[in-house]
């Protein structure tokens, strides 16, 4: 049986109905990171679909020193800060060292291991000493079943408030591949499984100095993945992509998002 996690007012896992995160990849600025929630909440409202807003306020591992990383901590903070206590939401963000886990535990409701720092013992560690939820992404280089140690260190420290997100493997050169078999292995060790269905669709790289994406592939990965009964979907979202400053080519545009939370909530009440 899959442990259900409380997020806020949020319930997730066990055998409840999908939940969303979503959000711009970055914090752009105040305005637009507003907007967006805003414009989430209409949209999740409008289909009974629980939301958690991610945001990231450092992108550490862009691909060029020269791409856009979001405001810095501080700053990105007092931000998610704002959006939690003026629309009520719970929020998500990214965590890169220890020395962001104090701080970032004030205001998020989720801290997010990322993928390429899943197996950071230390980080880990601190992050669950927090006491926050920890959704921790699995990295492109590990197989489902590595998460089994991953999850050890974390629930270590008596807090297993931890969900897993998949956002597929490395297949190649600049390349991802989403495995559906990740999703009830990955459930099996007893924690809510996310997939992360804008990533999946990333070609890391692929662009030379910033990565690809192909999200006409968005719709399709994230109904097959519903359909293994996972707990959530993770999608990158923006008012207008092209214009992102960060993974733009694999996001979803809001506009579009309506009809694609129809179509996998749908496909979650036949499953559960």
């Amino acid at each position: 049986m899959v442990k259900e996690i409380s997020v806020g007012s949020i319930k997730i896992g066990g055998n409840r109905p999908l939940v969303l995160v979503a959000g711009p990849c970055v914090i752009e600025n105040e305005a637009a990171t507003l907007r967006c929630a805003e414009r989430l909440m209409t949209i999740c409202n409008g289909v009974s679909i629980p939301l958690i807003f991610k945001a990231s306020y450092d992108k550490a591992n862009r691909t060029s020193v020269n791409s856009f990383r979001g405001p810095g901590m501080k700053e990105g903070l007092k931000i998610l800060k704002k959006v939690k206590e003026s629309l009520g939401v719970s929020v998500l963000s990214d965590i890169h060292s220890i020395e962001q886990v104090e701080p970032a535990a004030e205001v998020l409701d989720v801290m997010q291991i990322p993928a390429f720092l899943c197996r950071q013992t230390d980080l880990l560690v601190a992050a669950a000493n927090s006491g926050r939820v920890i959704n921790i992404k699995k990295g492109q280089f590990l197989a489902p079943w590595d998460m089994e140690n991953v999850v050890g260190k974390a629930v270590s420290t008596g807090n297993d408030n931890v969900i897993l997100t998949e956002r597929g493997v490395s297949f190649g050169y600049n390349n991802l591949v989403s495995d559906m078999r990740s999703f009830p292995i990955l459930r099996q060790l007893g924690y809510p499984v996310i997939f992360d269905a804008t990533h999946s669709v990333q070609l890391p790289g692929g662009l030379g100095g910033s990565s690809g994406g192909q999200r006409e592939f968005v719709e399709y990965l994230g109904r097959a993945a519903v359909a293994t009964g996972i707990d959530g979907i993770f999608m990158e979202v923006h008012e207008d992509p092209e214009k992102a400053l960060c993974d733009g080519p694999n996001s979803v545009k809001l506009d579009d998002l309506p009809a694609l939370l129809k179509k996998l909530k749908a496909i979650d009440a036949i499953v559960k």
